[in-house]
């Protein structure tokens, strides 16, 4: 019984490797088409997001202000 435990041992390691192996070398050009499409979206909306407004649209910001005035010793 020991030894069909032995034998039993590189049959599971070897169908393992199969499956990995088969799962490795897959075709995985079906998902690209996805990806890449997805992916022109994305850089579309950040060049939507990342398009600058003109000057008049943009608010007037005032300069801040601070606590104490600043003086220079002589």
């Amino acid at each position: 019984m020991a030894a069909l435990a032995w034998l039993l041992i590189p049959l599971f390691a070897v169908v393992g490797a199969a499956i990995w192996g088969s799962w490795a070398s897959r075709n995985k050009t079906i998902g690209d088409v996805a990806e890449l499409a997805g992916y022109a979206r994305f850089r579309d909306a950040m060049e939507r997001a990342h398009t600058t407004t003109p000057d008049s649209a943009r608010p007037e910001r005032e300069p801040a202000t601070t606590a104490a005035p600043v003086t220079t010793s002589p």
